[in-house]
């Protein structure tokens, strides 16, 4: 994939993106566990349809250096957005991401043209495991307590990659690399301990009125699964999808089948709002 780097200062932190292509903006926001080059194949696929790409590393993960200071991811994505003199966009967000755009957009409505959540986190949602799950997430733990990185990411691996009701490694490939690769570089990093906690959005995700695509692996968690189905009824402009046979991250698994649906959404949309009549509302 052949972008545009850029950086972006905030604070004391250097953002650092990728930009890729023309048109309509589509800003990829990444999970927890990975970096902005999850959606390689959603960016080159969206900048050849005739839209512009970006995607950047939130802090703490990827290219992006950040010192221990205080923080607000929206504030970051909001200067992000404002740098590249992007007003309005379509934000597709996975995991962490996901939760990311939720909140953007109750915060700012008017700068979004729709959304595509992929296993999304939601703040201030409940979350349950079932006896699978939480042997693995016990794994995770005692990894942690021991400060064993490579323990954890291989642990993570099969926690978001495979999918936890699955066997351990059946993602392979170039795939598994990668995501080892981007987990790692986010495991190393020196730990923030200062970000501005976020308002729950739970009992708020009715208020957004966007074109929503909500998208889940039906290998990802039972509590995400179950999630996307309350958004599904919550949300007033949502459809909802199943990926059958893929996890948490299908961005990297099956491309194919994210790009497929992302495209399809995206020309749905494209004769909605002119993004010069979208306003900059904001909290």
């Amino acid at each position: 994939m052949v972008g545009t780097p850029f950086t972006v200062q905030v604070g004391g932190a250097r953002l650092a993106g990728l930009k890729l292509g023309e048109g309509l903006p589509v800003v990829f926001l990444h999970a927890g566990v990975c970096d902005k080059r999850m959606w390689q194949a959603q960016m080159s696929m969206v900048a050849e349809e005739g839209w512009q790409a970006v995607a950047y590393d939130r802090r703490g993960y990827g290219e992006t250096t950040s010192p221990d200071e205080a923080f607000s991811h929206i504030d970051d994505l909001k200067a992000v957005l404002n740098a590249l003199d992007i007003h309005a966009a379509v934000f597709v967000g996975c995991s962490m991401g996901g939760g990311l755009a939720v909140d953007f957009a109750l915060r700012n409505p008017g700068r979004v043209i729709g959304l595509v959540l992929i296993g999304t986190s939601v703040t201030g949602s409940p979350w349950t495991s079932n006896e699978a799950e939480s042997q693995l997430e016990a794994a995770e733990e005692d990894a942690y307590e021991r400060g064993d990185l490579d323990m954890i990411n291989r642990v993570q691996a099969h926690l978001w990659l495979d999918g936890p009701r699955t066997m351990g490694g059946r993602v392979t490939g170039a795939a598994r690399e990668l995501f080892l690769d981007m987990n790692a570089i986010a495991l190393a990093k020196p730990e923030l301990t200062l970000e501005e906690k976020r308002d729950s959005a739970w009992d708020r995700m009715g208020e957004i009125g966007a074109p929503t695509l909500l998208m889940v692996g039906d290998e990802d968690f039972s509590a995400l699964i179950d999630r996307h189905e309350y958004l599904s009824e919550e949300m007033p402009n949502a459809f909802a999808a199943v990926l059958e046979g893929a996890a948490h991250i299908p961005s990297v698994e099956r491309p194919d089948l994210v790009n497929t649906m992302l495209i399809e959404f995206l020309d749905a949309i494209e004769g909605g709002d002119d993004e010069g009549e979208h306003g900059d509302e904001e909290e």
